[in-house]
């Protein structure tokens, strides 16, 4: 398995996650916003009304990666959506195949005259 490697954020990418926090706005949209794991932030949080959220973050978090960072959450949350749109429709076309008189298992119709009651 493939170690993900830690990523540091600047206090000041921090602060402003908290303060967005603090504004109103709920722990897990400013998280799937900024690209981050809900408890990294919830930790945050907690550091910053404790007074020790000056963290040893070196990365410098420019606004390209932030968007970066919140159009690739995006994409993950639209990818499941998909799997489990797909997976609906397969669930209720079979539906449809099964109580549809006449029709053969492979979606094609028989005539009239060919079915028997």
């Amino acid at each position: 398995m493939k170690k993900i490697p830690k990523q540091e954020y600047t206090t000041e990418f921090k602060e402003q996650a908290v303060k967005q926090v603090k504004m109103g706005k709920s722990i897990v949209l400013v998280a799937k916003e900024l690209g981050l794991v809900v408890q990294t932030l919830r930790n945050w949080v907690k550091l910053a009304e404790a007074g020790k959220l000056n963290g040893k973050g070196t990365k410098v978090v420019t606004p390209e990666q932030m968007d970066l960072s919140r159009l690739r959450a995006e994409n993950v949350r639209l990818k499941r959506e998909c799997e489990i749109l797909k997976k609906a429709t397969a669930y209720f076309a079979r539906d449809v195949v099964r109580s549809t008189p006449g029709l053969i298992s492979n979606g094609s119709f028989l005539s009239p005259r060919c079915v028997r009651y």
